[in-house]
Order: structure tokens, then C-alpha cells, then sequence
């Protein structure tokens, strides 16, 4: 077949092997499928790409087909699928593709079902996962800066790792009668960096693993100019406004337009409310994108379920549910409702010539389950291993060979009066027990690493209780060494910090799959950390969803597989337990629960609970009596940013020196008393942003926690599709100006700041025209 005219600008260029390795020009003159000047090309003819996103991780592999049946009656042409490397090298040069992981088979399963693939193999994924897809062991490498680097700690695993995926997803390439069309060159990499070199040096392990389908990278639309390169095609990721995020594209390159994430909702944390999409503004922006001859990628058409220990956490410190619902239009258990219905009548409108919806796939059946009973208890400071490691001062945990779960650290303090015991850092969170009695928490939310203990008249045992939640899958912060980091200090109020030195340390590390340890089992209820266990009995599998609202937080096994992680604070009170995963007789739970049931009884619903929250119930803080301390202070600048979705840059006219930064908006574009920020960054001595791993909020004068997640924490995330919002629920009147005051962590030198407006259309709330920002040492003071 003669080469198409409309190929020139990306065949070859972009991603097509043939030419990039140089072979002869016979070899790339027919490639199925190509990308041209402004369409996708299959077969010489252009082809609109309608993708929905769908991890089969997510999805319990006896569904695969359902979802992908769902996806296509959708209205949807190709499905895109993410590799997660840590889900498939846990431990380092040990590759699993069996069972749940068999990514091969689901690529056959798509294509049986009419679906095109578009792989997304990273080596870095996000996608609110643990560390975005990197594994642990990486980190047991020193350094803060090498991960997603040219560097060789982090290059060669990951060169092998793409081998690998080649070796083993290579044949499912179009080229070679398969399903996959394109594959995605690292993840949004604009985002964490702008070293194109990086880029190219990806790209080009992507074909040394033997790829030739077309090549492409993705950023958000602000991100798309920093990291392009010609050889790799760019799309834009955004949850908004098309036109802008086309235009960037148009602006670096000819080729046709696409959106590699179109998001129809966003991801939970725990503690903030369920997120939902506007489906309105998304059936609008789809039909937008098609009707300008543009393509995109629905994340999420299915988001499903973050089973296991594989939850990531976003920055600086927000751990996600295992729901992982995203509100898409396939929800978390495969239900199609009204927006399922909503989305096919738009795509139907733009179907190819001749082409025809399939029927949607039935509604999966689901039952109720009478409450049971969770009777028998192993504590867990009974039940750690017997093998101890020694330590003069506690180090990350990686530095142990253990990649996650629980760590109890002892050590015996001397009689003396009471003091406070300080950790350098704890993650993530940590009970601590003197004598057996429990005397605080910390809480690496708060970067709380402090513990005040009582006077001992003997020598008294020290023990800390560590959990890992998650490991932080978004920016910097995927540097997240676990575990209580010393030196650990005693400080008493007539005498300096003493180090406390000579730890024991044991570990249940749950590795890959949740593994249980072996467990003794008592009858008895128990005050404390303990295991739970229980049963029930079934004569039918149906889906259900365990409510676990009276329990604390934990884990939960069923049958031996571990089901996900559980919090009360919520929005999620239940878990989604699939069918396949039941047996009909007796079924085995056991729950791990650190903070102690209110009831310890479980309960199967036939409909989930997504969004009912419960502080209360989370780890005890002291009430905050911060309180800005502005007075007599000049602003360091003052000024006016412009209109619209778009990030600027601010400079200062002079460098301002001191830990926290103070943000004041003297007004909004809409005229109203609220304001919002997406994204708050601020730019270091040589112009560009710092880094924000040890950045906190040290007050915001309001935010939005019932109607919406507009907590401050949001602006300084990462993520812009998420923001800060002054509160506006509770009807109150506002009292003074907007603030948001940030602590660095150290005193820094500051010469500007970038600032990302809340995004969407331009009736949006919040965007901020005039403002003022205050630099020092101490910005706020505590009542």
C-alpha cells in the first residue's frame, strides 16, 4: 500500500520504529496504523480515537469481560490501560504476568470485544497508586532527586523493566495482528520536570524493548510546551475546556488533536468528601473534541476498585481510599446509570459510518449479608515475628528490606520526670505505648513526630506502633522512605535533647499481596491493635459491599485475599467485595483493626456508602489557635493577577527572605467573597518552583468541607483539576480577607510565585484578581 500524503508530519518521527532504527523505507511505507498531519490513520484511513480508561488491576479478572462490554456499548473504540511496574516486580528482578496480573489477556479480551488498546506502560504511571508505579526498592537507593531521572539508580531498572513489558506485550502490538495501536512514553512528566533529554532517553527504551506502533508522551494542557520533543507526539491532559488544551497542541506541533485524560470525576482521600464530575460540562466537552475532529481518552470510563495494599496518596500527605468509583459513568461495581446513559447518547451522535452500539452488558447480580460476628482476636504485639532487628537509631525502613506494613520499634527509658519524645520523621502514622498504656499518636498529615510522655518512677519499655498507609504517587514527594526515622530524642523541660539510641525493631511486612502472617487466635475482645476473625455462610455469589462503619481503621481479608484498606472517617464506609471472590459455604474474614471497633460486627449492603464523613473519628489533634500575625508587616508585593484558567508567573521586585508565605486576596473576578487557588508555587532563587515535600498550611482563614473538598491543602497538591475554597456552605458572613499562609519547613529565599486560578469556565468562583503576599519568619501565632 503507497504511503498516505497525510503521514508525513509523525510516521517515523513520532514513534514509528522503522524509521527511528533506521531500517529500509520498504519495511515503514505500510504500518497499519500512523499518525498524520491531523488524523489518526488506520489502514490509510483516518480514525477517530474514543477511549475509555480501565486498570485491569483495578478490576477483578472474572470482570474483565463485563467492563469491556460495558466500555464498548459505551460508544467507545479503544480502551486505555496503564501497567503498574511495581505491581509486576514487587521484588526486584522477580516478574509476575499471572492470574490478576495477566495483562496479555486482557489485551485479548479487549480485542474481542472490538475494543483498540492504547498501552500506558511508565515506568511512571500516578494514577493514585503506590508511588505511582514505582517500586520500593528504588527507594533503598540514597538521594532525594534520582527517581524519574537520568539517572543510573533509576535508568537501568527501569530500561529493564520496559524490556520485560516488551518481551511480553510486544506481540500484542497492531503490527503484529494485536490490539495495542500507540504506547505512552513515562506519564505526565511536564508536570515533575522539564529535561527533554530524559524524555528521549525513555522514548528510546521503549523501542529498544521492540515496540513499533506510534509513540506518544502526555501533560496537562499548562505542562505540554515543557517537556515536547518532535520525535514523540503530544496530547494534553484536562478536565476543561477543550479549545485551550487543543490550542497548546496546535502550538508545538502538527498533528492531530487529542486529550489523553478527559476526566469524568476525580479520586477520593480519605477524610475529604466524594468527588463528582459535572456531567453536563463533560457531555459538552466531549462533543466539542469530536466535533473538531479530535480525539480523547475518558479517565475514568471504569475506575473500579484499589483492591490490596496498592492505594497511592496524594501530596503532601493525602492517602486514597480504596473506592476508586471516580465517579465514572461504569461505576466501581459495573453499574451503568443515568450517566452510562448520558454518555452513550452523546458518543452515538458521533459513530463512524455504519457503525452500531452493541447492547449494554446485564446489571450483575448483588445480595445483602445478615451481620456477622468477628469474635476471635490476635493482638498484634503478640503476634509479631520473632526476628528482631537492631538498631542504634531508627532508619527508613527500606534500608531493612521491608517494603510495608507494621513496625514496632522498643526501647527502655531509665526512671526520670516527663518530657516529650521527638522523631525526625514518622511515616505514617504511629501509636505509642509507655509501660503497655497508650500516650499519643503521630501523624504524618500534621508532621506530627512528637509524643509527650508521663514521669517514670522505673524503667519503663517504649513501644511504637508504625503503619504504612501509602507511599505518595504524585511529584517530589514519590521519595517516600517509611517508617520512624530518628535521631529520636527525649527532651524534658531542665535538660537538652537526649538521642535514644539501641532500638528493637520487628516488622509484618505484607509484601505484595497482603500476605497474612501466621496469627495465634484467642476468644476474647481486646483493647488495642488486634486481628479480627470471623465468618459467614453463603449458598449464592453476588456482589456486596461490607459495612464497615463500626469499625476503626485497618485492613480486611477475605478468604485470604486482602480486600483493601478501611477508615471511618470516610467518605467510603463499605468495600466492595466481588462475587468471584466468595465461596458458597463458609467464608473467612479476618480485619485488622489499630484504633479498636465500636461494634465488632460486619454487615453486607446491597448498595455502597461513598460519601458520609466522620472526623471525629480520626487520630486526636489539640484544636487549632493559629491566627494570622500580619500587623506592621508591608506586603513584599502587591498586585493583580489577570483573568481566566491560566497560570502565571509573578516576580517579586525584590528576593523576600523567611519560612512562611502569607497569600491575601483583596478581591475576585466575579465580585464575590470567596477565593480559590488551584495550584500555589513558589519560585526559588534561580527563578524556577521549589520543592514543596516539607510544605504545610499553616492557616487558611476558611475552606470548604461539606459541599465540596476545598480544603487548603489543595492548593499546594500538585493538581490543578482540585483547589482551595473559602467556605461558603454554612451561610455565614465572611469576616476579613481571604488568607492562606504556607510554612516551608526552613527559612528559604523567594523571588516570585506561580499561581494556577481554579480552573473551568469563566463563571467559576473564586478566581482571584487583586492581592497581596506577606514574607517571615513566623506568620502566624497560636492563641
Amino acid at each position: 500500500m503507497p504511503l498516505h500524503p497525510s503521514r508525513r508530519s509523525f510516521l517515523g518521527a513520532a514513534a514509528g520504529t522503522a524509521l527511528a532504527l533506521n531500517l529500509p523505507a520498504a519495511t515503514a511505507a505500510a504500518p497499519r496504523f500512523a499518525i498524520g498531519d491531523k488524523d489518526f490513520l488506520l489502514d490509510g484511513k483516518p480514525l477517530q480515537i474514543r477511549c475509555g480508561e480501565m486498570h485491569f488491576a483495578r478490576v477483578p479478572r472474572e470482570y474483565w469481560g463485563h467492563r469491556l462490554k460495558a466500555i464498548k456499548a459505551m460508544g467507545l473504540n479503544t480502551v486505555c490501560a496503564y501497567l503498574f511496574w511495581n505491581y509486576h516486580e514487587w521484588r526486584e528482578g522477580q516478574y509476575r504476568w499471572d492470574g490478576q496480573r495477566d495483562a496479555a489477556e486482557f489485551c485479548r479480551l479487549a480485542q474481542a470485544e472490538g475494543l483498540w488498546v492504547i498501552l500506558r506502560p511508565g515506568p511512571y504511571a500516578c494514577a493514585e497508586w503506590e508511588m505511582g508505579g514505582l517500586p520500593w526498592w528504588l527507594l533503598k537507593q540514597p538521594g532525594d532527586a534520582f527517581l524519574r531521572s537520568r539517572a543510573p539508580a533509576f535508568v537501568q531498572p527501569a530500561q529493564r523493566w520496559l524490556k520485560e513489558v516488551g518481551r511480553t506485550l510486544g506481540p500484542m502490538q497492531v503490527t503484529q495482528g494485536g490490539p495495542i495501536l500507540m504506547v505512552q512514553v513515562e506519564n505526565e512528566y511536564g508536570f515533575f520536570g522539564e529535561d527533554r533529554d530524559y524524555m528521549r532517553l525513555m522514548r528510546q527504551a521503549v523501542l529498544d524493548a521492540g515496540f513499533d506502533v506510534p509513540l506518544f508522551q502526555c501533560n496537562p494542557t499548562n505542562a505540554v510546551p515543557k517537556t515536547h520533543i518532535p520525535e514523540l507526539l503530544s496530547v494534553a491532559n484536562f478536565g476543561s475546556d477543550p479549545e485551550r488544551g487543543f490550542k497548546a497542541l496546535a502550538a508545538v506541533q502538527q498533528g492531530p488533536l487529542m486529550c489523553g485524560e478527559y476526566y469524568s470525576g476525580w479520586f477520593d482521600t480519605w477524610g475529604t468528601p466524594h468527588k463528582r464530575g459535572d456531567n453536563t460540562r463533560a457531555i459538552r466537552d466531549i462533543d466539542a473534541m469530536l466535533k473538531a475532529n479530535g480525539s480523547f481518552s475518558l479517565y475514568m470510563a471504569h475506575g473500579g476498585t484499589t483492591f490490596g495494599l496498592w492505594g497511592g496518596c496524594d501530596r503532601p500527605f493525602r492517602p486514597d481510599t480504596t473506592s476508586y468509583d471516580y465517579d465514572a459513568p461504569i461505576s466501581e461495581a459495573g453499574w451503568l446509570g443515568e450517566k452510562f446513559s448520558t454518555y452513550r447518547e452523546c458518543l452515538s451522535r458521533h459513530l463512524a459510518p455504519g457503525e452500531t452500539l452493541p447492547a449494554a452488558p446485564a446489571h450483575l447480580p448483588v445480595m445483602a449479608l445478615p451481620a456477622f460476628a468477628l469474635s476471635e482476636t490476635a493482638p498484634v504485639f503478640a503476634n509479631l515475628p520473632k526476628a528482631v532487628i537492631k538498631d542504634t537509631s531508627p532508619r527508613n525502613i527500606e534500608q531493612y528490606d521491608i517494603s510495608r506494613g507494621l513496625v514496632a520499634y522498643s526501647i527502655t527509658l531509665p526512671p526520670g520526670p516527663a518530657g516529650k519524645l521527638e522523631a525526625a520523621n514518622a511515616r505514617d502514622l504511629a501509636w505509642v505505648y509507655a509501660g503497655g498504656k497508650l500516650v499519643g499518636t503521630m501523624d504524618t498529615r500534621r508532621r506530627r513526630f512528637s509524643v509527650d510522655l508521663p514521669a517514670r518512677t522505673q524503667p519503663t519499655r517504649v513501644e511504637i506502633l508504625l503503619y504504612t498507609i501509602a507511599r505518595v504517587n504524585f511529584g517530589v514527594e514519590i521519595h517516600d522512605r517509611k517508617g520512624l526515622q530518628g535521631p529520636v530524642v527525649f527532651r524534658t523541660r531542665d535538660s537538652m535533647a537526649e538521642e535514644l539510641t539501641g532500638w528493637e525493631i520487628r516488622a509484618i511486612d505484607f509484601g505484595a499481596d497482603g500476605d497474612l502472617p501466621p496469627l495465634r487466635w484467642q476468644a476474647k475482645r481486646l483493647d488495642g491493635p488486634a486481628f479480627w476473625r470471623g465468618s459467614f455462610e453463603v449458598q449464592e455469589r453476588a456482589d456486596t459491599f461490607l459495612d464497615m462503619s463500626s469499625w476503626g481503621q485497618g485492613i480486611v481479608w477475605i478468604n485470604g485475599r486482602c480486600l483493601g484498606r478501611y477508615w471511618s472517617i470516610g467518605p467510603t464506609q463499605t468495600m466492595y467485595l466481588p462475587g468471584p471472590w466468595i465461596k458458597v459455604g463458609r467464608n473467612e474474614v479476618i480485619v485488622l483493626d489499630l484504633t479498636g471497633p465500636r461494634a465488632s460486627r460486619i454487615a453486607g449492603r446491597t448498595t455502597p456508602i461513598l460519601d458520609e464523613l466522620h472526623p471525629e473519628r480520626d487520630l486526636a489533634r489539640p484544636a487549632s489557635t493559629a491566627r494570622p500575625r500580619l500587623t506592621g508587616l508591608e506586603p513584599v508585593h502587591a498586585g493583580q493577577f489577570a483573568g481566566g484558567a491560566t497560570t502565571q508567573d509573578v516576580k517579586f521586585e525584590q528576593p523576600a527572605r523567611g519560612r512562611q508565605l502569607c497569600l491575601e486576596v483583596v478581591d475576585s473576578f466575579d465580585g464575590k467573597p470567596h477565593a480559590a487557588v488551584a495550584e500555589l508555587a513558589l519560585l526559588g532563587a534561580n527563578g524556577k518552583p521549589m520543592n514543596q515535600s516539607t510544605w504545610t498550611i499553616a492557616y487558611a482563614s476558611s475552606e470548604e468541607a461539606r459541599k465540596e473538598d476545598g480544603s487548603a491543602l489543595n492548593a499546594i497538591n500538585g493538581q490543578a483539576s482540585d483547589y482551595w475554597h473559602t467556605a461558603y456552605s454554612d451561610g455565614l458572613p465572611t469576616s476579613g480577607p481571604a488568607r492562606l499562609i504556607i510554612d516551608l519547613g526552613a527559612v528559604v529565599d523567594i523571588t516570585g510565585l506561580r499561581y494556577t486560578p481554579r480552573q473551568g469556565p469563566d463563571t467559576v468562583t473564586g478566581r482571584i484578581r487583586r492581592y497581596r503576599v506577606y514574607v517571615g519568619d513566623w506568620l502566624v501565632e497560636q492563641l
